[in-house]
């Protein structure tokens, strides 16, 4: 597992032998799984446990600010 992105108490990571389709894992007091490229091209939350409302949000937020560059870290530790 890499961290690429760390803000708001809450761990942006890839792991190294995951799957397709792109995607990170938020962790903080509890863990969400987002696609990279939602049906909409946006990132899309596919699985969250035990974040708050609010913590869940803030870790989309990071994730759609960041998308490009965590593509591009996606395609490199996946290249």
């Amino acid at each position: 597992m890499v961290t690429v992105i760390r803000a708001h108490g809450l761990h942006v990571c890839i792991y190294m032998d995951d799957h397709e389709p792109a995607h990170v894992h938020v962790i903080g007091d509890g863990k969400a799984k987002i696609n990279l490229d939602g049906p909409d091209g946006a990132p899309e939350v596919v699985q969250q446990k035990g974040m708050t409302f609010v913590e869940a949000r803030r870790a989309k937020q990071i994730v759609e600010a960041n998308r490009e560059f965590l593509l591009g870290e996606w395609r490199r530790i996946h290249g």
